[in-house]
């Protein structure tokens, strides 16, 4: 059985935007963040579809925040399970909705799933697509572990949808709505440890071809980052998350924990679901 997480409810970040989030137990007193997004505006876009074994609250939240004849765009960053559980609940819920992905994310999810191809858009990398009062682009994030993988950033409220990138544990709700409220040696360790595990590649990269990419994305005029792994980002923290997924690029990866760090999940996960005497 899994430890009980803190209950979790959407969350506004900006005009019309708002965070879908649901958590995952992490080591003991900590949390891995698995969150989707909407976009409400004229046009409403649901951004990525949430993990499966969180299908049901993931349906509950979206659509408490939008009607689903209303959703008239479904973003799909890439084809992680962890981003499309709810994928194909939406399309059949939402019969207005047109899904926005590139070419590569519907040859790969062909071979899981069916999809109603007269119902996708492939837009990509450097393109950009109209949601009625908004036109959203997107883009390659700093950090990625899939060839699919594109972010989406709204320049009407200065949102970006960063994808698995800046991703870290939290310790508490606070730390969903907030970066800088993780406890610093919580997010230092995790923020490394994840953003190398999703990308190893980032020890073979260099360093001033990489800052230009990612200077390229901050320079876009962002003033809130949400991750789909991570506290939302704001003020001085947009900038310092930058920073940091910049000074990997050349240093050696995080080792995973391994067995050691299962173990300790496992028994804290026991002694939570042990029935009190």
């Amino acid at each position: 059985m899994r430890a009980p997480v803190p209950t979790t409810d959407p969350f506004q970040i900006a005009p019309e935007t708002f965070v879908i989030p649901n958590l995952a137990p992490g080591a003991p007193g900590t949390y891995v963040p698995v969150n989707a997004m909407v976009i409400r505006g004229a046009e409403p876009v649901i951004v990525d579809t949430g993990a499966p074994v969180h299908r049901e609250q993931w349906l509950e939240k979206v659509f408490s925040v939008v009607e689903p004849e209303d959703v008239r765009w479904i973003f799909l960053s890439h084809d992680d399970g962890d981003h499309t559980g709810g994928l194909l609940d939406a399309l059949e819920r939402c019969p207005n909705a047109t899904l926005i992905g590139n070419f590569f994310i519907v040859e790969r999810l062909s071979l899981e799933m069916e999809l109603p191809l007269h119902r996708i858009r492939s837009v990509d990398h450097g393109e950009q697509f109209d949601a009625g009062d908004r036109t959203l682009h997107l883009f390659r994030p700093p950090i990625f572990d899939g060839p699919t993988t594109r972010g989406l950033y709204d320049p009407t409220t200065a949102t970006m949808w960063i994808v698995d990138s800046f991703a870290s544990m939290i310790t508490d709700v606070d730390g969903l709505h907030d970066a800088s409220a993780i406890p610093a040696d919580v997010y230092g360790d995790t923020f490394r440890l994840f953003n190398s595990m999703v990308s190893p590649w980032h020890q073979w990269l260099d360093p001033a071809a990489y800052r230009r990419h990612v200077d390229d994305i901050e320079a876009m005029g962002v003033l809130t980052v949400a991750s789909a792994h991570g506290g939302v980002h704001t003020g001085p923290a947009v900038h310092a998350a930058f920073e940091r997924v910049c000074a990997m690029a050349g240093e050696p990866i995080t080792p995973d924990p391994g067995q050691p760090a299962l173990d300790e999940m496992l028994a804290a996960s026991l002694l939570a679901t042990e029935p009190v005497a």
